[in-house]
């Protein structure tokens, strides 16, 4: 495997270096036992799995000390992709090499995997039948309380300033009312913060990013790695494009050959190419491409019906992994009704495992390719300036995606105007749901009034949905 090509810079081997790498004294077999209890544990979207591996890592095990830490989420937190799962990659990485970064990085996201695979089973065979059909109703309806908390949450830590809050409102009308690919915001929002921070400008200086932890901190020097770089992770651009070529090839090598056999048409190179694509562009987190991903998925691919994104948004939300996790049920859902030859399960199986592999292998391959240069990204202004625009356009687009959930959970229709060049989506006020109004109410109250946690409120939502939808039925 590709741990066959990485050697120490300066032209040591990996025999030669080992002393130096693994002086923290952590064995590999502890870090697997240890990485797969972070990934068990990794409910609660970024901010709570970062939490938990601070928690871990740094105040349990003592790893790494705080500023390594949070040097390297600053980092992870200006790629696309989830930063959560890029901290365990980078941090696998830092302590047991490029073996260490994939163990970490694959099972961060096993659990979450296995887990959304069973419930897009038991959705696809029983999601129309009595209780599944109240359990996903429920979700459904405390899903949009979330996406509101996240708009407010995201926005109260990248609206700083005007200049700020006047980009999160051009990405605002200019995806709810224009329809203009999210991939093109981010283009944009992202040249104009980079020549804001070369410039100077005080607006686009970046700040904040997720807290780590509060009380004494460990220092590096007191951490089982210590203060030092370790020898494998010194810049070594020989080293980077070596196991970038891999990656790389892992990730494209199976589009080219699903393209080359089957076509451009076919709903398995549709599902690799567009999730390759937003593997590319979810800067500032999973909500920020939901929407894009919804939208594409309903109205363009028509892999889903438009309630049923909210549905494998409260399967991501309730199992553990990355949020983005969602979109291998996208993938599974849009094969198991257009299969082809295969049996419908077996493709929607495949196509989780496609949607999956796209979305997660350039994970991989931009904390090994940056990684050992992290300390000139973090002194580039210019590159803070663009990912400070690019997280306040964020904020536009999850509203879109808040009233875009509202407006199909709340609603049982919706209607499409079209008013010159701009096109709206109007609720048809006659088929409000009052239960879903009256579900998503509490689940707002149950956040914002009493602080309830998120994995709480999704499962009592379930709960009452279920209840709900067997005494109406």
């Amino acid at each position: 495997m590709v741990e066959m090509t990485d050697n120490a810079p300066g032209g040591k081997t990996a025999e030669e270096d080992a002393g130096e790498e693994h002086h923290h004294g952590v064995s590999f077999g502890e870090a697997f036992r240890v990485w797969l209890r972070v990934a068990a544990l990794s409910f609660g979207g970024p901010a709570g799995q970062i939490a938990v591996m601070h928690r871990i890592i740094v105040d349990e095990k003592r790893w790494i000390g705080e500023h390594r830490f949070l040097h390297a989420l600053n980092y992870c937190m200006l790629l696309p992709g989830p930063e959560a799962q890029q901290l365990a990659i980078y941090i696998g990485w830092l302590m047991h090499r490029t073996v260490g970064g994939l163990v970490a990085g694959l099972l961060f996201v096993l659990p979450g995997f296995l887990s959304i695979l069973c419930l897009s089973y038991i959705y696809a065979a029983y999601g129309n039948v009595g209780i599944v059909a109240g359990l996903f109703f429920g979700l459904k309806a405390a899903v949009l309380a979330v996406v509101v908390q996240a708009v407010i949450r995201i926005g109260g830590r990248a609206l700083k300033n005007r200049v700020m809050i006047g980009i999160a409102a051009a990405a605002f009308i200019a995806i709810f009312f224009l329809h203009v690919p999210f991939p093109l915001i981010v283009l944009a929002a992202g040249i104009a913060g980079f020549f804001g921070g070369r410039f100077g400008l005080a607006a686009f200086r970046m700040g904040g990013g997720h807290k780590a932890g509060s009380g004494a901190t460990l220092s590096d020097a007191e951490s089982a790695l210590g203060e030092g770089i370790p020898a494998h992770a010194r810049p070594n651009l020989a080293w980077s494009l070596r196991i970038s070529a891999v990656l790389l090839a892992l990730w494209l090598a199976p589009l080219a050959a699903l393209y080359t056999t089957f076509g451009a048409d076919n709903v398995f190179t549709e599902i690799g190419l567009f999730f390759s694509k937003m593997a590319v562009v979810t800067f500032g987190g999973a909500y920020a491409v939901l929407a894009y991903v919804a939208q594409e998925a309903v109205q363009h691919f028509g892999w889903l019906k438009p309630g049923e994104m909210l549905d494998g948004l409260g399967m991501a939300e309730t199992t553990p992994g990355p949020l983005i996790m969602v979109v291998q049920f996208v993938g599974f859902m849009g094969a198991y009704r257009d299969p082809g030859a295969l049996d419908p399960m077996l493709a929607a199986t495949l196509a989780a495992i496609l949607t999956s592999w796209v979305t997660f292998v350039p994970c991989f391959l931009w904390i090994f390719l940056g990684a050992p240069f992290i300390e000139k990204l973090r002194g580039n202004i210019a590159l803070a300036g663009a990912m400070s625009a690019i997280t306040a356009a964020v904020v536009g687009v999850i509203l879109n995606l808040a009233i875009w959930f509202a407006l199909h959970t709340l609603f049982a229709e919706v209607a499409t105007v079209e008013l010159g060049g701009l096109r709206l989506d109007i609720p048809v006020l006659q088929s409000a749901v009052p239960a879903a109004m009256a579900l998503s109410a509490a689940a707002a109250i149950a956040i914002f009034r009493f602080k309830a946690s998120v994995i709480a409120t999704l499962l009592a939502c379930a709960a009452t949905g279920m209840l709900w939808t067997l005494a109406v039925g």
